[in-house]
């Protein structure tokens, strides 16, 4: 027996918007990326959604909270620590130091020039 396919809805983390809803034949996990209408997207975060029935609980639907994955590749942003590497200046004190997220203060960049930047004092 095939397994049911689940709606999954894909939501832009910032700006907080939905893209839309899929059928997915497979998991995303946070770090994954996913394709959708022609653009690639970090998954960020996956919530599932349940609804009571008769015996217990279902799961009806998942939501995927994703960014979008080549704005760091297009704007150089990316470390020298690892070939991956964080987005942004991991010099600064506010950078989260993950290729998912750039920072909490200015999550959508660039990071030059920004009134936020505080160097990491040692």
């Amino acid at each position: 027996m095939a397994a049911e396919l689940l709606p999954t809805e894909i939501i832009v983390a910032h700006p907080r918007q939905s893209l839309g809803k899929v059928y997915l034949d497979w998991m995303p996990q946070p770090g994954n990326y996913l394709e959708f209408a022609g653009q690639v997207y970090a998954v960020l975060e996956r919530h599932h959604h349940y609804q009571y029935k008769i015996g217990g609980y279902c799961l009806t639907k998942i939501s995927l909270q994703v960014c979008p994955a080549n704005a760091s590749v297009e704007s150089g942003e990316t470390s020298e620590l690892n070939r991956e590497g964080p987005i942004g200046d991991v010099t600064c004190r506010f950078n989260a130091r993950s290729e998912l997220i750039r920072c909490a203060v200015n999550p959508s960049g660039p990071c030059q020039n920004c009134h936020f930047f505080e160097a990491i004092t040692p």
